[in-house]
């Protein structure tokens, strides 16, 4: 299998392109602002042909080249209901003075769908690029933040997963964004996030990657005594 990426833009956030190998079809996840020219930059370096882009949360970060290539390419984006329409209207999720930022910055601050889109639920699988990828709704970070997870079976790995937002190496994704919910994201990690394999890795949308195994031993956030702790306040609340 064929992974490669790169961090884009003022927020460096990670782009993944995925493939079964070189010279194959392939999948772009979280194309972000800055995250065009990489693309295909990758996909002409190794030949490959792109199928579909998947978002894993609606955040700009993540999704500012979307529109382009996907309809450069003429394939579906794929995401999470609940973000869909961040795709047009990314500040609505992001803090007062963003779009002004980037204008100053030079980037663009109007956006639409690309022409296709295809919308997931929790527990939808998708077969692309004859990689078989299983959607899971991760709430919290935003709405529809979501983990892409695909099986892997090289490096002593049994997956991989895709975090976006989510999760991070030693950190998760905030909560105090428009749209962000802390409730909802304790909610995640305890019933989604802590049940993850320890023989995954993790690729977040941000930072380096990582490991369950890593993450459940020394993440702050997914100690059970934290845990415990937030919903026992929770409770009395």
């Amino acid at each position: 299998m064929l992974i490669a990426s790169f961090p884009a833009g003022p927020w460096q956030a990670n782009c993944y392109l995925v493939a079964a190998a070189a010279g194959a079809e392939c999948v772009i996840i979280d194309p972000g602002v800055d995250a065009a020219e990489g693309v295909r930059s990758v996909v002409a370096e190794h030949e490959l042909r792109p199928v579909a882009v998947l978002a894993s949360h609606g955040h700009l970060d993540h999704t500012y080249a979307i529109a382009d290539l996907a309809d450069s390419y003429q394939v579906p984006c794929w995401i999470n209901g609940a973000d869909r329409d961040l795709l047009a209207d990314p500040f609505a999720a992001m803090p007062p003075g963003v779009d002004r930022m980037l204008a100053d910055s030079g980037y663009r601050t109007e956006f639409a769908e690309p022409e296709r889109v295809e919308t997931l639920a929790d527990g939808d699988r998708l077969t692309l690029a004859g990689l078989e990828f299983t959607h899971v709704a991760a709430p919290g970070h935003t709405p529809g933040s979501s983990l892409l997870r695909l099986p892997y079976d090289d490096e002593g790995f049994s997956e991989v997963i895709f975090s976006g937002d989510v999760l991070f190496a030693g950190s998760i994704g905030r909560t105090d964004l428009p749209r962000g919910n802390p409730t909802r994201m304790l909610e995640t990690l305890r019933t989604t996030v802590i049940g993850l394999p320890d023989s995954a890795a993790v690729l977040p949308g941000h930072g380096s990657q990582t490991t369950m195994a890593r993450e459940r031993a020394t993440n702050p956030y997914l100690q059970p005594d934290h845990l415990r702790q937030e919903k026992e306040q929770g409770e009395h609340t």
